[in-house]
């Protein structure tokens, strides 16, 4: 990704790496009066030899930028650094137009992961925010990116709802989706402690397997109610897909990619069940003794599917760390099955926990459907502001829903906290929404009065908001480099609290010179136009009015 700051980090990191120095050069707001940044990284090395060399080649690397306007270190091994506001002010946007991706990736994002028959719930958040922060990001550089919601629609546990609707004799079209919520797990618990519907189950799936036409027909008709749901409350949430691909999508590639790997000698039968030859331990298992098959079985021939149907180099999949084993046993096997050397990551991600830090269930004990999380928001925001129309406040909801869950480190845990997070001061979606809101007013105000800018006229906190502004691409390249949407949305806030320190710090009433206005104004659209696109890379829509 190009942006004006990568030359000059890669300049700074290759100099450091003549030093065999391994170092992510990163900038900071300085302390110093009269800077505006700060580079940490040579402190650690200040008692080196050649310290005083590597200090000042740095030193004129930057310079050469032009991006910086002065410069000052000390032995101790800070940089400090002015930003050349004339210069930037004509080169940064903070828009698209402002990068230019040499080498665009096709990006399959693989996130969601809803089974049909069951609501969305709770644990499905994260996963729904990271991978559609992470879509965006990537589509803001510039990269071709595809979403694939990879829908549970298969296997087992669709076989014992079918049993179950047999059992009481239920005509699956009379059933609607809450009516086929509740029929999940009665027909889980059944399965568990009923051998006759255990072994009819089993028989079922078997003829889902071998295309039954009355089963497909029961199954088509389950499918659909579960989608119609989803589409809804994922629509609700602000989620979109550009796939809707399930397990179901891949079933007639199974039975060839598991001859190819027998002729190929990269599966061996164990027990009756097929295992990866691969020597590993634990053992990769394919298919179990009775022919059924894995998420890993599925999860491989997706990867086929993918490959004939969709273009693509690269597969992020934004699932929980409890299951970091099964992709990197499903990671090795491809390599070991030589499916192909693409490039797949897994964007692993910590657990939702409710404000006691414990999961997060209903009152009944069950866990609790995401959709009943939104409407406890909605309601909460609503009691504080009911004079906000039920559109802005779904728009909130969503914004506490998805700014709480990305400020956090994905790698990490978090408590959600209702009241916490919906307070209009601090770290909170209401606080950066709040912000852009004022600033769209203070356009409003000013935007009649002349824009051109003769001479930037800048107090501290002016400059302060105003180098900040200028990193938006330095953490936008951290967030999409590292896959990790908490370097934009801390950004965010941090950009949303130095703007009211701006908005507060000088009242426009007070100011007369055209060119000071001029500034003011430059500064706030820039703000405007930042937090937007911030916004639209964390997948939260800005409010019109609080």
């Amino acid at each position: 990704m190009n942006n004006i700051y990568t030359n000059l980090i890669d300049s700074i990191t290759n100099e450091l790496k003549m030093y065999s120095l391994d170092e992510d050069v990163q900038f900071s707001l300085s302390k110093i009066d009269g800077y505006d940044l700060q580079i940490n990284n040579l402190v650690k090395y200040n008692k080196e030899k050649f310290f005083p060399k590597l200090q000042e080649k740095i030193i004129e690397i930057i310079k050469d930028s032009q991006i910086f306007e002065n410069t000052d270190k000390n032995d101790v091994g800070f940089i400090n650094l002015s930003l050349n506001h004339k210069f930037l002010m004509n080169k940064i946007t903070n828009t698209k137009n402002d990068f230019i991706n040499n080498k665009k990736h096709k990006i399959i994002f693989d996130y969601g992961g809803p089974n049909i028959g069951k609501p969305l719930h709770v644990g499905h958040m994260r996963t729904l925010n990271i991978g559609r922060s992470l879509y965006n990001i990537h589509s803001f550089i510039n990269n071709k990116v595809i979403s694939d919601i990879h829908l549970g629609d298969w296997g087992m546990p669709v076989a014992q709802i079918i049993t179950y609707l047999e059992k009481e004799d239920i005509d699956p079209e009379s059933v609607d989706s809450n009516q086929l919520e509740m029929i999940y797990p009665k027909a889980s618990e059944e399965y568990k402690r009923n051998d006759d519907f255990k072994n009819r189950a089993q028989q079922v799936n078997k003829l889902l397997n071998n295309n039954d036409k009355n089963m497909l027909g029961i199954w088509k008709i389950i499918k659909n109610t579960s989608v119609d749901s989803l589409e809804k409350d994922l629509k609700t949430l602000n989620h979109r897909f550009d796939f809707w691909l399930g397990e179901s999508d891949v079933n007639d590639l199974i039975p060839g990619m598991i001859d190819d790997l027998i002729k190929n000698k990269k599966v061996i039968k164990d027990q009756g069940a097929l295992i990866s030859a691969e020597d590993v331990d634990p053992k990769v298992l394919i298919t179990k003794s009775d022919g059924s098959y894995l998420y890993i079985t599925t999860d491989l021939a997706t990867i086929l599917y993918r490959q004939l149907n969709i273009e693509y180099d690269k597969a992020f999949y934004i699932v929980d760390n409890r299951q970091s084993l099964h992709f990197k046993q499903l990671f090795d096997s491809i390599k070991f099955f030589e499916l192909n050397d693409l490039y797949h990551e897994h964007i692993a991600y910590g657990t939702l926990n409710d404000s006691k830090g414990n999961p997060f269930k209903t009152r009944e004990g069950g866990t609790k459907p995401l959709g009943e999380l939104f409407d406890e928001t909605f309601k909460y925001i609503k009691n504080i502001n009911n004079s906000l129309s039920d559109s802005t406040i779904t728009c909130l909801t969503n914004s506490v829903l998805t700014f709480s869950d990305l400020i956090t480190n994905r790698k990490t845990d978090y408590k959600f906290d209702l009241e916490k997070f919906t307070n209009v001061n601090g770290k909170t979606g209401i606080y950066v929404q709040y912000s852009q809101v004022r600033a769209k007013k203070l356009i409003n105000t000013i935007g009649n009065q002349s824009k051109e800018i003769k001479a930037l006229i800048l107090n501290k906190t002016d400059k302060q908001l105003l180098s900040k502004l200028f990193l938006f691409s330095y953490y936008l390249e951290q967030s999409a480099l590292l896959n990790e949407p908490h370097h934009l949305a801390n950004y965010l806030y941090e950009i949303s609290n130095l703007f009211n320190q701006f908005y507060e710090n000088e009242k426009l009433s007070s100011i007369t010179d055209p060119n000071h206005i001029a500034s003011k104004l430059f500064i706030t659209n820039l703000f405007l136009t930042t937090s937007h696109n911030t916004m639209f890379c964390l997948g939260i829509l800005p409010v019109n009015e609080m």
